[in-house]
């Protein structure tokens, strides 16, 4: 178990971030912020942009005239790209590329921690202890995100910069909102209980959106509280949150943990909240905007089409409509703002990020689990190739179901590839020797059927249900296989460093 120093830097060689603002300066002063003064309409054409720069791993875009639907300018800049690199992630979190293994073991161990041994174990664990307090909020009468407050009919979500992403969309669509909801019968400062999800919401006029959340995640659950007592919700948006709350409501989390309180664990700090105006819940006291408002039962509208991370536009559907009762803003606000379509785009590159923070976690489950990666392009979590020290027949298969029992979002993982340590599963030159020299179709092929899915997958013959398949690419141990296994050929290492040198000599340039 890797221990962190202190829960305030938690071995973080960067800041904590506590509001976007903070992280947008630090961008800045990396040379990793461009500012465009020239028009550009949040009708595709920031998209288009957008598209371009995330596509060469380029800086945080801050487009300073936005351009509304109707020609006129917004006096809101709006920003993209924050996340388009894997380092502005990590970066996120306080940290840089190397140092997020560490936090994966230390979320892993404060998430299920060793008993202790002693005294001097106990203070050994300190840090920890004082991390898992650090989820507390501080709560505040005021905070900068209520210093403008609209109310009533005076609100008009129109004159927001909100982004038409790609053609085919039907219409202005948030897409980096933090929605905030808790369950009926919750009080509003019970905030363990809250739940901080990140999902689309669609503008339809002054005073209404659409939620669109699936009915797996924390919101639509929590909607369902509600519906029975056949009462209305409150709901807040949060836009422009800090890195670590953004962050923390996009990770993939067991429904038991709170994202609010995990931001805290992730910043580093205790997460500042203030009372909404106008609904009762508790909202981030540094964001650049909060939108409060109501959900009512059976209030719904067709959502969509719009693209999505699949490259796909999704089908249209009836979703919530929230009644929007407040907009509270800082004095200057900033519009945070992305895109999703087919990879590589922000939630991918993030998912990226995601992935090497999750694998403390799934080796306290799957102890034979050396690596595990899901490649961006299969749209984040659809296909996992993982490596395994294998050690006895069958242990393949086993280790294929248990992913898919795991977590949620591995339910949606529709293809897993297993294959031995010898294999570097990020390298698919290496998978592919690995399938066509230790799989048989006949035999190493595991077919499942009618198990949860994606919707959106519009592969699945059925909605909500498709095929899983299993891909054992492992050497065959015992009874898995009749015949004596081929053995891997391999240089000796005094030889491989015998040529090394040598050709030091005479092709310096060659490299190693």
């Amino acid at each position: 178990m890797v221990i962190l120093d202190t829960p305030e830097t938690m071995m973080r060689s960067l800041p904590a971030f506590s509001t976007l603002r903070a992280f947008l300066n630090w961008t800045d002063a990396r040379g990793e912020l461009l500012r465009i003064p020239d028009p550009v309409s949040v009708v595709h054409q920031m998209t288009a942009v957008h598209d371009a720069v995330l596509r060469k791993s380029g800086p945080v875009l801050q487009f300073d005239a936005p351009r509304l639907a109707n020609g006129t300018r917004s006096p809101i800049p709006v920003v993209t790209n924050l996340f388009g690199t894997r380092e502005r992630v990590a970066a996120g979190l306080g940290l840089t590329l190397e140092e997020i293994p560490a936090l994966g073991e230390f979320l892993a161990a404060l998430r299920t921690p060793a008993p202790v041994e002693g005294m001097r174990d106990a203070l050994s664990r300190w840090p920890m202890l004082r991390a898992a307090l650090s989820t507390r909020p501080r709560i505040t009468k005021r905070g900068p995100v209520q210093e403008v407050v609209t109310e009533g009919d005076a609100v008009d979500m129109t004159a927001l910069p909100v982004q038409t992403p790609w053609p085919g969309d039907a219409g202005p669509l948030i897409t980096w909102p933090v929605v905030i909801t808790r369950p009926h019968g919750s009080a509003a400062d019970a905030v363990a209980r809250y739940n901080w999800g990140v999902y689309r919401a669609q503008v339809l006029g002054r005073d209404r959106l659409i939620m669109r959340w699936l009915a797996h995640r924390g919101g639509a659950a929590h909607a369902r509280t509600w519906a029975r007592e056949n009462e209305p919700m409150p709901v807040a948006i949060a836009l422009g949150a800090d890195p670590a709350t953004l962050l923390a409501a996009a990770l993939p989390l067991p429904e038991t943990v709170s994202e609010m309180t995990f931001s805290g664990v992730l910043r580093g700090a205790r997460t500042h909240l203030v009372p909404a105006r106008t609904v009762p819940l508790l909202v981030p006291a540094e964001a650049e905007m909060v939108i409060e408002g109501w959900i009512h039962p059976r209030d719904t509208a067709p959502e969509g089409p719009f693209g999505d991370h699949t490259g796909y536009y999704n089908a249209v559907e009836p979703f919530p409509v929230m009644r929007v009762s407040a907009v509270t803003h800082r004095r200057d606000p900033i519009y945070l703002s992305t895109y999703t379509g087919r990879p590589p785009d922000e939630p991918s590159i993030i998912g990226e990020v995601f992935n090497e923070l999750a694998l403390p976690v799934i080796r306290q489950q799957i102890p034979e689990v050396r690596d595990l990666w899901l490649p961006p392009a299969g749209c984040s979590y659809r296909i996992a190739v993982v490596s395994i020290d294998k050690r006895y027949p069958g242990q393949a298969r086993r280790v294929m179901m248990a992913l898919w029992g795991m977590l949620a979002q591995f339910s949606y993982t529709k293809m897993v590839i297993v294959v031995d340590d010898d294999i570097d599963p990020r390298n698919w030159d290496d998978i592919a020797w690995a399938l066509a020299t230790r799989m048989d179709p006949a035999r190493d092929v595991m077919v499942l059927d009618r198990t949860p899915m994606d919707y959106l997958d519009f592969a699945s013959p059925l909605e909500g249900l498709a095929g899983k398949l299993g891909l054992d690419a492992t050497t065959k141990l015992g009874t898995e296989t009749t015949r004596d296994w081929g053995q891997v050929m391999a240089l000796a290492p005094q030889d491989q460093d015998f040529a090394a040198a040598l050709l030091a000599r005479h092709l310096p340039g060659l490299g190693h």
